[in-house]
């Protein structure tokens, strides 16, 4: 079972999901894990608002299909930033359908706490 406050520094996490049970969930997974939520964005231009008024992020969980829209956007800004970030999916590394993100970590939901407070502590 995971130490679920083993992380020694808080990193901010943002989170950006369409569904709100499950960005809920996040955010209480991310706070039980020992994490600070650095901001959550139902929305590609609400995520990218949050960055452009300098929401301090040292990683993001992103959501790949919001509402039909595709979260790359939000990507792009993230690696232009240099910071890391994992794709949240339904469909696993199939929903990654672009060849700019094909090595990006990806989390398959449902996910389980172990897996996310791993990969979150690998960012």
């Amino acid at each position: 079972m995971t130490d679920l406050h083993a992380t020694p520094e808080k990193k901010r996490i943002l989170i950006v999901e369409d569904d709100a049970l499950i960005a809920m969930l996040l955010e209480d997974v991310v706070d039980l894990l020992g994490f600070t939520l650095a901001g959550s964005a139902a929305t590609v231009p609400a995520a990218l608002a949050l960055l452009a008024e300098g929401v301090a992020v040292d990683a993001a969980l992103l959501d790949i299909n919001l509402a039909g829209q595709r979260v790359f956007p939000v990507a792009d800004e993230l690696v232009r930033r240099g910071i890391p970030f994992a794709f949240c999916s339904g469909y696993g590394e199939a929903g990654v359908d672009t060849a700019a993100y094909a090595g990006a970590p990806t989390i398959s939901k449902p996910f389980d706490i172990d897996g996310l407070g791993n990969l979150l502590r690998r960012l």
